[in-house]
């Protein structure tokens, strides 16, 4: 059964950082297979895809909202995706998400597999 769980989320002030982890088990192929995105999604609002990263890790991507303050990583030999968000502000508040898909170009698609979310919220 495939896992994809999520940490890291908090409640922090405007300009602070977070670092959110996504552990990822039960995958029927090699994790560095899978390329891998964050999304969010605020109450009343669209989900966003935040950031995509290729399998190898070489090829990342970024919603413009968010570049310049957040990165994006991954480690294959730990099965772990981490999303580190810098100069938060109070517009990234949302739940979110990490998403293994199997399709990269300019950004992860075709996802196959979704986490249940952990909670970021930024005050002013």
């Amino acid at each position: 059964q495939v896992q994809l769980v999520e940490s890291g989320g908090d409640s922090v002030q405007a300009g602070g950082s977070l670092r959110l982890s996504c552990a990822a088990s039960g995958l029927t192929y090699s994790y560095s297979i899978y390329c891998m995105s964050w999304f969010r999604q605020a109450p009343g609002k669209e989900r966003e895809r935040v950031a995509s990263v290729s399998g190898n890790g070489f090829l990342t991507n970024y919603a413009d909202s968010v570049k310049g303050r957040f990165s994006i990583s991954r480690d294959n030999a730990k099965y772990i995706l981490y999303l580190q968000m810098n100069s938060l502000k109070p517009e990234d508040t949302a739940m979110y998400y990490c998403a293994a898909g199997d399709r990269y170009y300019m950004g992860c698609s075709n996802f196959r597999h979704w986490g249940q979310g952990t909670q970021v919220t930024v005050s002013s």
